[in-house]
């Protein structure tokens, strides 16, 4: 396998380039299988006009292209396999456009569906984000990546108003705006609340300064994840790196893969504070807070996605937020 970081010289090299369209893919990026001498690889390319994740994160610097070039995804623990092995930025006129490619390792990755995960990969899942919170510890972002606020409004209705306006509105827009309008109606508990997040950030973004940081992955759906026969996870799509509290990776994994959760939440919930203090992190202090204000934010991120669903899943976040909420002495609007 080459050790070049250039994507432009990978591609000149490349003996074919086939256009692919992964199953999981969402946010509009063009992606290619391209073969280069023995190996295989995988390409993709996305920019602000095209990538539909960068506009609403409001990603106009290309997060991704930042930590690859700061060396932050060199120092992920040995656990963690990103799969990049070259970035490049290309910034013609106006437009600026990321090529990234990464070693081909799909025949790892979960099979998309809504099959269950084996427990031992639910297992080593939550153990090694655990190992990579631990890693960057009180990591702070002096590069200027994703942050809590945009995270927790990643789909606020007024977000997203601009995308719902193009030509082809991406899937997961449409999705939100749907379930935005379906909230008030299957649980009105939960829309005031995502509304009241919506428009004061500061209610969890605050607090939640006071507990500890690390660095976030961002996406810890099993559309981007995997696990290589010797147990080391795959972890792809760094569209929303950052800093905030490890809790945030752990309740984005619970609310993104419901379905396919070998154990119920409260277990994986418990198995991740284990991890931590397996690797060292006390969590005595902090830890009921930070977990409390990361279920209420994840709702107001992803309170739309549990309107279309089941409704014991719904039921489930409805309890776990207004309780939160009431521990964190936060009134939810009448």
């Amino acid at each position: 396998m080459t050790s070049t970081r250039s994507a432009a010289e990978l591609l000149a090299r490349a003996s074919s380039r086939e256009r692919v369209t992964p199953a999981d893919a969402r946010s509009g990026a063009v992606f290619e299988r391209i073969v280069v001498g023995p190996d295989g690889y995988f390409v993709k390319h996305l920019g602000f006009a095209s990538d539909w994740v960068m506009r609403a994160t409001g990603d106009d610097v290309c997060r991704q292209y930042l930590i690859w070039q700061a060396g932050i995804m060199d120092r992920f623990p040995d656990c963690i396999d990103h799969a990049v092995v070259a970035m490049d930025l290309d910034r013609a006129g106006d437009e600026a456009v990321l090529t990234i490619v990464m070693r081909d390792i799909g025949g790892f990755l979960v099979p998309p569906g809504d099959a269950i995960v084996p427990a031992g990969q639910h297992a080593g899942f939550i153990s090694h984000m655990a190992a990579l919170s631990s890693a960057f510890w009180g990591w702070d972002d002096h590069i200027g990546l994703t942050t809590m606020a945009q995270r927790i409004r990643f789909f606020a209705p007024d977000t997203i108003a601009a995308e719902l306006t193009a030509a082809q509105v991406p899937t997961a827009i449409a999705a939100a705006a749907a379930g935005w309008r379906a909230l008030p109606g299957r649980s009105p508990l939960l829309a005031r609340l995502a509304r009241l997040v919506h428009d004061r950030p500061e209610v969890i973004t605050g607090p939640l300064s006071g507990t500890p940081g690390t660095f976030l992955a961002g996406d810890w759906k099993m559309g981007n994840l995997g696990t290589h026969p010797d147990g080391r996870t795959i972890l792809l799509d760094w569209a929303l790196p950052g800093a905030g509290p490890a809790c945030w990776d752990l309740c984005w994994y619970l609310a993104l893969n419901q379905a396919r959760l070998p154990e119920p939440k409260e277990a994986a919930i418990s198995r991740f504070r284990a991890a931590l203090e397996h690797h060292g992190i006390g969590t005595g202090s902090w830890w009921h807070q930070q977990l409390d204000l990361c279920l209420i934010g994840i709702m107001a991120t992803f309170g739309w996605e549990k309107a279309l669903g089941d409704p014991a899943e719904l039921t489930w976040w409805e309890e776990a937020a207004a309780a939160a909420a009431a521990r964190q002495h936060i009134p939810v609007p009448g």
